[in-house]
């Protein structure tokens, strides 16, 4: 099994819920008004008057046989726009009895 967390803009809400229909992912946790700044760009998200832009985060626990389409989508929404900014991590969980 591996954990996806994904880091995206707000803007990226309405895609995501429906990767996570699409690819029958029910299982995650969300957080909201997610603030920090990209590795890549350095832009901040902070929700403030200076830098407004926010994130949100789902961690989604899932079989490996999925983790390549969720990150083949993430990709292809980061395309679209690659300004309001979506990251995908993965990393393998042990799941214990």
């Amino acid at each position: 099994m591996k954990a996806i967390m994904i880091i995206y803009n707000q803007a990226h809400t309405e895609k995501i819920e429906y990767m996570l229909d699409k690819l029958g992912i029910k299982g995650y946790s969300l957080w909201e008004n997610v603030q920090g700044r990209g590795s890549e760009t350095g832009v901040p998200h902070l929700g403030t008057h200076a830098w407004p832009e926010i994130n949100k985060s789902v961690l989604t626990i899932v079989d490996d046989q999925i983790v390549d389409k969720v990150l083949d989508t993430v990709k292809k929404i980061d395309g679209i726009n690659e300004e309001v900014g979506i990251r995908a991590f993965v990393w393998d969980i042990f799941k214990s009895a």
